[in-house]
């Protein structure tokens, strides 16, 4: 797992260079949905999962997870239930999903949101579309071998996404979903920084992303809570961010 999250370090702080922020319109230029126009577009209404939450009235806000479960996760799961906070995990397939199936029940079974963040993290601009397929396709057989449900949102590795990933998530019913929020946590092993970013972009309706493979992180995330709530904020998983609206398949949330 350490040379897997340093693997993923390096590959991201490459990327970083190239996009350091996702825009509203996304490193590969699509249009991004914001929560509150989703809301606008209701379909069946959705209840929160610890507790009725309405985002349309609330201060949400929701917390992501990327490229999990890790040997991390365990204590993240703890501190969640410990705090009433649902999540909402991307997870990795090759070396995760794998290595921890326990962990990817016990997300779902303690309420949280279980998605995909492709099989190997191969950014989905650079491969072919059948690639694209199989890299999408097999979390979410596992996810649903394991947890009874079958994922409907995705996040692209490094957030790269283009009209050919859209059109083959909406072929397998999967929506894309970027952030607003982002510790840059590959970046370094401080929590105390990590928490500081987290806060200093923190914003209603936003959609955090963290990564529990790194060390720091995990140890920034009770602090992260305990600040939000204070400043009123409620958590939510994304579907429940965007509730009484769905996420619809080949749209992209941010």
């Amino acid at each position: 797992m350490k040379k897997t999250g340093a693997r993923l370090r390096a590959v991201a702080i490459s990327a970083a260079a190239m996009c350091l922020a996702v825009t509203l319109t996304g490193c590969g230029g699509a249009d991004v949905t914001h929560p509150s126009a989703a809301r606008a577009r209701p379909a069946t209404t959705q209840a929160a999962r610890f507790g009725p939450v309405d985002c349309r009235e609330a201060k949400c806000i929701a917390l992501t997870f990327d490229a999990g479960p890790s040997e991390n996760s365990a204590r993240l799961l703890d501190i969640l239930k410990e705090q009433q906070v649902p999540a909402t995990f991307f997870l990795l397939g090759e070396r995760h999903i794998e290595k921890y199936p326990e962990l990817v029940t016990r997300m779902a079974a303690e309420g949280h949101e279980v998605a995909s963040h492709t099989w190997d993290h191969k950014i989905l601009t650079r491969i072919t579309p059948e690639e694209i397929r199989e890299e999408l396709r097999r979390p979410n057989d596992e996810i649903e071998r394991l947890t009874g449900r079958r994922p409907t949102l995705m996040r692209p590795p490094q957030g790269r996404t283009d009209e050919t990933v859209h059109e083959i998530c909406r072929e397998l019913g999967l929506a894309e979903v970027l952030w607003t929020v982002t510790a840059k946590d590959y970046t370094t092993t401080d929590s105390a920084l990590i928490r500081r970013r987290v806060l200093a972009q923190a914003d209603r309706d936003g959609i955090i992303l963290l990564h529990d493979i790194y060390d720091g992180t995990v140890p920034a995330v009770p602090g992260i809570i305990d600040a939000l709530k204070e400043r009123g904020y409620v958590f939510v998983t994304v579907p429940q961010l965007l509730a009484p609206g769905t996420a619809l398949p080949g749209h992209v949330y941010r």
